[in-house]
């Protein structure tokens, strides 16, 4: 589940994004001042925020620029929010490192497409997966960083668990032929036994859901969850 921070002096508007973003399964915090923003950054490290530019302390643009300031927040995604009239403000927010604008008056649904279409930019780039296991599990998948993550905690994987765990992830429903897995993995010119993609998958399985990785007898393994977020059909 992706976090999202909303950022506004006007309740209603606020009111309405977070309807709007909650309906559609993220997490979403608020706030109703640019002040407080960077501070709000550090301790609950969203992966996207969506702030109005016009505000009566700090406004969007200025908040934008203290965020870019810090490398341990240069991931969040920053969009703002601007009347139609306001062309002068876009250029600043960009310049201020803004990667996105959504003009007012928002439609929902442009809101939300434009959201999923940024949190997939992001994943595309970091190469980072998302995905709901169940009601109450997540997981992360970071390729850069060989990193796996369940709801928020650190798992151990070996190079050929994480290598799998990833060549699984990347189709999500499609079923990985045997052969297929050993070539990606394993390569061509290495001889492994018969039963290592089933000792590595077993070894998964205890480790992340034992859910998660599913079997189809006499061909190979596909990786499921209950809902995959940032899907290309979701827009």
């Amino acid at each position: 589940m992706s976090k999202i921070l909303l950022v506004d002096d006007d309740p209603d508007i606020l009111a309405f994004l977070s309807y709007n973003l909650e309906k559609e399964g993220f997490e979403v915090n608020q706030l109703n001042d640019g002040s407080t923003v960077l501070e709000k950054c550090k301790v609950w490290n969203p992966e996207l925020i969506i702030m109005d530019v016009m505000m009566s302390d700090v406004d969007g643009i200025e908040a934008t620029k203290e965020i870019r300031k810090h490398d341990e927040l240069r991931n969040i995604m920053i969009v703002l929010l601007t009347a139609r009239s306001e062309d002068y403000s876009q250029i600043a927010g960009y310049q201020a490192g803004a990667d996105e604008y959504i003009t007012k008056p928002i439609r929902p649904n442009i809101l939300v497409s434009k959201v999923k279409a940024l949190l997939r930019r992001k994943i595309n780039v970091l190469g980072i997966q998302n995905f709901n296991i169940d009601d109450s599990n997540s997981l992360i998948i970071d390729k850069e960083k060989y990193l796996v993550m369940k709801n928020n905690k650190s798992i151990n994987l070996s190079k050929k668990e994480f290598e799998l765990l990833s060549l699984l992830a990347s189709k999500p429903g499609k079923v990985f032929e045997r052969d297929d897995i050993y070539s990606k993995v394993w390569g061509d010119d290495v001889v492994v036994g018969e039963r290592t993609i089933d000792v590595h998958i077993r070894k998964l399985r205890s480790k992340i859901d034992d859910n998660i990785i599913k079997t189809v007898k006499g061909v190979g393994y596909f990786f499921q969850t209950k809902s995959i977020n940032f899907n290309d059909s979701d827009l």
